[in-house]
């Protein structure tokens, strides 16, 4: 029978026995770093207990009178969703991904701790005007993100849902137009809809068509659905649709290698839609579409744009109420996690 070794044992534990974080020896570089710069962990402090205080989005320091002084990065909810064709709900989004206690601090794939690395806070959220107007949210999503960009500040938003990122990138390619990940079950590019342009189905035609948005540097993943003939818009326009059984037939890696000559070194905007996911794994959404994503497989294109210059994100349509498990805003932080770390590992 194979005993340890004596030696090694009693090294073990002289080194770790009654260690707690505080006072615990980090050998590994990207380890100690992370405890250094995850407020609470490291010095003695003992940490922020994930389910006690005011939660913010992924545990970021919350500035929720939208201070913005000094930030590279602001996190911040956008609860509307008057632009939804289906089940109403997104609202919720921005609440239900606070309340998510574990995301982070640790990055284990890019090992960092990416609020520790960016000058970033949850900084509350868009303040609209009116709960009936979808017009004026869009002016006051638009407005709010505006300052945000000419402060130098990269906005990540929490929605809502699908229609506000047509403000955000009106904003945000005020002075040239962006690329596009966008991940989805939709392509998002359909035109009117009982007479208005503004809905979550199609934010993204509006985008082109107001010269905010490069539909030759913009790729749509995990696209499927009986929807797709409203969306022949991102064909003509020049936009790359790869569907959902092409991920499964061409592997994330092939997907990635797409999705980085798509956009190249310029600036791009990332847009994930919950409803990406197989509602297997993410059912609180309004237009749910069987045959999507799986999260790991979301988690693998994700972590594959690593380096290349992000100049904005949003997680958008988880609905909280259509999912008892939670599971839904789970993920939501999950893939915002992510998408913090993007922007963590590329400063503009």
């Amino acid at each position: 029978m194979r005993t340890m070794n004596p030696d090694r044992l009693a090294a073990l534990r002289e080194r770790f026995a009654g260690r707690d974080r505080a006072t615990e020896t980090v050998d590994d570089p990207a380890f100690r770093r992370a405890f250094e710069l995850s407020a609470g962990i490291s010095a003695g402090k003992g940490g922020r207990k994930p389910y006690a205080g005011i939660p913010t989005l992924l545990g970021a320091p919350g500035r929720l009178d939208g201070d913005i002084a000094g930030l590279e990065v602001a996190l911040f909810g956008v609860p509307m969703d008057l632009g939804v064709t289906n089940r109403a709900g997104s609202r919720l989004g921005p609440r239900a991904i606070r309340n998510v206690e574990r995301i982070g601090p640790y990055h284990h794939v890019h090992r960092i701790a990416p609020v520790g690395e960016l000058a970033c806070a949850d900084i509350g959220d868009v303040p609209l005007r009116s709960r009936y107007s979808l017009e004026q949210s869009i002016e006051d999503i638009e407005a709010f993100v505006d300052r945000l960009r000419r402060a130098g500040v990269r906005p990540l938003a929490i929605g809502g849902d699908h229609s506000i990122s047509y403000p955000i990138l009106r904003a945000l390619g005020r002075e040239r137009p962006l690329g596009m990940v966008h991940i989805d079950a939709h392509c998002d590019t359909s035109g009117l809809l009982e007479g208005s342009r503004f809905h979550h189905g199609g934010p993204f035609r509006q985008a082109v068509l107001d010269g905010v948005l490069d539909p030759e540097r913009t790729i749509q993943i995990g696209i499927r659905g009986s929807a797709e003939m409203l969306y022949e818009f991102s064909y003509v326009s020049g936009m790359t649709v790869i569907h959902a059984e092409e991920v499964d037939a061409l592997g994330t890696d092939a997907i990635v290698a797409r999705a980085r000559a798509v956009v190249g070194d310029e600036p791009f905007y990332l847009s994930f839609d919950i409803d990406s996911l197989d509602p297997a794994f993410a059912p609180g959404t309004g237009t749910p579409e069987v045959g999507g994503l799986t999260p790991r497989e979301a988690l693998a294109i994700l972590r594959g744009l690593a380096g290349l210059e992000l100049a904005g994100g949003d997680v958008v349509e988880v609905a909280p109420q259509y999912d008892a498990s939670s599971v839904t805003a789970q993920l939501g932080a999950a893939l915002a996690f992510e998408i913090l770390a993007l922007m963590a590992l590329k400063r503009p």
